[in-house]
């Protein structure tokens, strides 16, 4: 009798399976093969973006082989062109590099390309600060330290990750231009920074040597 029941339930069981599957195949059959076709999406995507990446890996390793051979004009080309059709991460560095093989022909030119990759706002705070202080760095002898301050100010700001070589910037530019305050703000700010790296101090200190002794009242 047992054996009979367990029966009864087998097939009750596999007719209920039966009308759910009558049912909802064409929803399980759909499903899988939205899933399947997702997955082979997704996988697809992975290699085309691995293969951008690889050319873009070579086009820049090139574009670099450019510049090694003194090849500046050829080589600022190239990164121009790259940075126009890379993926993201790439993108930007051959925007750097594009104005410093700019920098060796027209250093003006260069502290353009530098000055729209800092005020482009898709850009990361750290790239943007560095963009400012290799553009003020073009512009050294040239630039009046009202324009410097401009430029380099926000990048000297205390936690800014490119803090110690804006200062640095800044108290040049206002030596140059005889500020002799401005200098001493900006070598005090090198000097009680804990985080200076010790070849910036010892220039600091060289430069701060230079200054006239302060006045005493």
């Amino acid at each position: 009798m047992s054996e009979l029941f367990d029966e009864v339930d087998e097939d009750v069981r596999r007719d209920q399976l039966k009308k759910l599957w009558d049912r909802y195949s064409i929803y399980i059959v759909a499903g899988a093969f939205l899933i399947i076709a997702a997955v082979g999406g997704w996988r697809g995507y992975q290699y085309l973006e691995a293969k951008k990446a690889a050319e873009a890996g070579a086009a820049f390793d090139k574009a670099a082989e450019l510049s090694e051979q003194n090849k500046h004009s050829e080589a600022e080309a190239a990164f121009t062109d790259l940075a126009a059709k890379a993926p993201s991460g790439y993108r930007m560095l051959a925007r750097l590099r594009a104005a410093a093989e700019a920098g060796s022909r027209d250093p003006q030119a260069a502290a353009k390309l530098y000055d729209d990759i800092a005020a482009d706002r898709s850009v990361s705070a750290p790239e943007q600060d560095l963009a400012r202080i290799r553009a003020a760095g073009l512009l050294l002898e040239t630039s009046t330290y009202p324009n410097m301050l401009q430029r380099l100010e926000p990048a000297a700001a205390p936690g800014a990750t490119f803090r110690h070589t804006a200062r640095e910037l800044l108290a040049l530019s206002a030596w140059r231009t005889n500020d002799t305050t401005a200098a001493r703000k900006w070598l005090d700010l090198i000097a009680n920074d804990g985080e200076t790296p010790p070849s910036l101090r010892s220039r600091a200190e060289a430069l701060q040597a230079l200054l006239p002794p302060v006045a005493k009242s």
